[in-house]
Formats: C-alpha cells, structure tokens, sequence
C-alpha cells in the first residue's frame, strides 16, 4: 500500500509549521491522589500538550508514569484506548497501570485505590494520553471538527513528537505504540504516520521501535466471525449453525432483508445470546438498567446511561468499577490533584463516542507496510471474547502470508498454560491469554504481565 496522500500531505504541513506550533505545555508531578493512602510509590506526572495555532485551541490531556525500573533505559509505550472514545484512564485503571479502583460497597464516598502488583510501569515507561479530542480531559474549542478517524491519526503524531521535545530525556529510549480494541484501526495508522516522519527527518526523530495490539479491530470483517465463535463456544446448536451457514452463506454483516430465512436465523441467534456478555462471555451479564428491554451492557455508553439514572451497578460485575472510576474522576479534589484546568470538562466519561467520522475501514495495510519495514508486533487476544474474537485476528494474520517462524504452542505462567503463541518472520507475535475476554490483561492480569515484559525485553513468550 502506497503511503497515504492526507498522511504525507500533513506531515509536510507539520514540518513547516513545527515552529509556530511550540506551544507552551504545561506538566505537573503528582504525589498524592485522593483515595490512596500515603504518597504515591510510583513516579506520575499530569499536563496538557497543545496542538493549535492558540494556548487554548487544542489541549490533549495525558498521565505519565515512569518505569519503576529503570526509566532511562526501559522502554517508553504511547497507551491509546478504544472506543472510539475511551480515556485511556481505562487502560491505567484497569488494565496495565500502577494503580486500580478497591471494589467495595458504594456508600457516596469517595472510591478507594490501591496498588496493582502486575503493572506493566514496572517495566516500561507509559504515557497514557486521551484521544481523540472530547475524550476525558482533552478539550478542544471546535470539538466536532476533531473527531474523526484521521484527526485522531494525526493529533496521536503531533501528540508525541511535542511530549517529546517537552522530555528530551526520553529521546533515546525504544518508543511502542500499543492500543486496543477499537484503536486497532487507527493504531498501525499512527505508527505509519511516526515512521514516515521519521524516514523524511521530521524532529525530533523517534526512535520506533514497534507496536502492540489487544483483541484489536481490523479489518472490519469480524462480525463474520460471530457466529462461528459462538457456535466454537457451545452457545448455539449444531443445528442453528448449519441453518445460518446455509442461509446467510457466511455473510452475517450486511444482510438483505428480503432473506427471511437469514434474518429469522439470525433472531434466533440474538436470543440465545441475550443474557451473554459478549466482551467476556464467561463474566456475569448485567442488565442495563435504564433500558426498558434488557440488552447486553456495552461499555462505550455505560457513562450516559449512568448520567442520566445514576444507579449504582451490581458490585459484582464487571461495570461497577468503571461506575466507581466516574464518580472518582468526577471529584474536585481529584481534578485538583490531577492539575486539570477548572472550567475545561463539565462531566469526565469514560467514554464519550458520539459525533466521531469513521473514515479507516481497515488497518490491515498498514500491517503489510509496517511489517515490510521490519517493525516488532505483538498481537494478542483474550480467547473469550466474542466482540472481536481471536479467530477473526487470526485470520488476518494468516492473510498477511509470512513464514511461520515458531508454530503453535503453549506460553506458560508458573508451570501452567497461559495462553497459545505463534511467531512470524515480519518479527509478529501472535497470543492468545487463556480465559480472558476483551481487554485481556483487565481479566487476568499475572498473565497479561508476564506477556507484556516478555514481549518487550525481546524474549520468548
């Protein structure tokens, strides 16, 4: 795939205008956080890059978080959760960060946190940035005109490049990119954007190394792969299996209306996966409340229905911590700690999805191109997960036609299986972790660990 024309196109633009774009940013340490006893035993900075032509234009908000290792030398990851929309709050909080939310009874207070053992900070140096424009903190006075597939591409670029004239000191380190869910559609494009910058000498040069990928959308095509997941997973019949292959032929996306056969098989597989939860069909399924007909709660908008009802979810699922991560967030004395800038967000959201331009249907390309340029990748899916299933992800990869370098087999944690892992010759590394769901290292997360610090010290899994 020929590089992209708007992608060149802006970094031209970029290179000009790098000068008149040297906004002042602002950072902040932060030692003490509400809800955590004592000061915080781990390095974490807050602040704001601009990227308009004014201070107040567009202000993308980011955590920082120092290696506990060793920052100098370890290496330094851009974290950039789904959605699109998601603060990568999500990431720090439940998935690799230093810290998380303590799951107690609501009483109104304020949520505790407490240390996460398996934080990938303890190897890696992670900037957690909320992208794009609307998301978390960031803010922007034009913020429809930001929202878009290739805004977030851009800004992503613009993003790291300043953070980086702001930290020189981190100008050595080995720089990845790692994302998830729906960030594997724009991820592998950010990535391509780093490395054609680089290739024409844009400042300052960032030393690109590879990128990471979790349960990542791709190609589009994973809602094909439903059905036969589920089938894999023994939630539907042998029966209602073949009768959907026969009448649908496969194709489960766009259907014609006017096959009544497909649409009446396809009724049928709605409700039998009702009571699933489709990002970890092995977790509870919790009812969204605020709906008069149950439906699966997908996490993108459990924030505007919580707005709307405040009821506080089940403490037993999955959705409570992120109700708790909206309430801390929400706290004044949290924003003051944070160091965000009064008057700028009415209302944190986990995730805010509205008003966004998908315009990259498919990252698959950029696969091909990055791996031609011999950048490091590890994909890795959550094997149960039924939104974007490891099968689809394989099939993919599998198209991408590369020499298998090490097949299938097992990875393991403390004597026992963790997951399934299979190496390429364009440096891929493929693995799944065993009995996880979407966001893998939420659910387990030794393994996750163990995956992450293998993967980035460039040893086997």
């Amino acid at each position: 795939m020929s590089s992209n024309p708007c992608c060149n196109l802006h970094i031209q633009l970029f290179l000009g205008l790098a000068a008149l774009f040297l906004q002042i940013s602002s950072q902040s340490k932060v030692e003490f956080l509400p809800g955590f006893q004592g000061p915080l035993p781990f390095d974490l900075e807050t602040g704001y890059v601009g990227l308009g032509e004014t201070d107040d234009d567009l202000q993308v908000f980011y955590y920082f978080i120092k290696s506990e290792n060793n920052p100098q030398k370890d290496p330094l990851m851009l974290w950039l959760t789904g959605g699109p929309g998601c603060s990568s709050f999500s990431g720090l909080a439940f998935q690799n960060g230093p810290f998380k939310f303590k799951i107690e009874e609501y009483n109104g207070s304020l949520p505790n946190l407490v240390l996460r053992p398996q934080s990938w900070t303890k190897v890696c140096n992670i900037i957690f940035v909320d992208l794009p424009f609307g998301t978390g903190f960031s803010y922007a006075k034009n913020l429809t005109a930001q929202r878009s597939d290739w805004k977030l591409v851009h800004h992503t670029h613009e993003f790291i490049r300043k953070w980086l004239i702001d930290h020189p000191e981190f100008l050595s380190n080995e720089f990845y990119v790692g994302a998830d869910s729906y960030s594997g559609i724009p991820g592998p494009a950010i990535v391509q954007e780093i490395s054609n910058a680089n290739e024409i000498g844009l400042q300052p040069l960032i030393n690109l190394k590879g990128y990471l990928l979790g349960n990542p959308l791709t190609t589009g095509e994973e809602d094909n792969y439903h059905i036969p997941y589920a089938h894999g997973m023994g939630l539907i019949s042998d029966e209602l299996y073949a009768s959907l292959q026969r009448n649908c032929k496969g194709e489960y996306r766009s259907i014609d209306s006017r096959n009544e056969l497909c649409v009446r098989d396809l009724n049928y597989f709605d409700e039998c996966l009702l009571g699933i939860n489709k990002f970890f069909i092995l977790d509870r399924y919790c009812e969204d409340v605020s709906s008069k007909k149950p439906e699966a709660l997908w996490r993108r908008s459990l924030t505007q229905r919580l707005k709307s009802s405040f009821v506080v979810p089940d403490i037993k699922c999955q959705i409570f911590g992120f109700f708790l991560a909206t309430q801390w967030a929400n706290d004044e004395s949290v924003r003051k700690a944070l160091h965000v800038r009064q008057g700028t967000i009415e209302r944190w959201e986990r995730c805010y999805t509205a008003d966004f331009v998908f315009q990259i249907h498919s990252s698959f390309e950029f696969h091909v191109n990055l791996s031609a340029k011999g950048y490091r990748s590890l994909i890795y899916s959550g094997d149960h997960d039924l939104v974007v299933p490891f099968t689809s992800t394989q099939a993919w990869i599998r198209a991408l036609n590369y020499s298998i370098i090490q097949d299938w087999r097992p990875w393991l944690l403390d004597g026992q299986v963790a997951g399934y892992t299979r190496t390429y010759s364009n440096q891929m590394t493929f693995a799944t972790v065993k009995g996880s769901g979407h966001t893998a290292p939420e659910y387990k997360p030794d393994e996750g660990f163990a995956m992450f610090s293998r993967w980035i010290a460039r040893e086997p899994l």
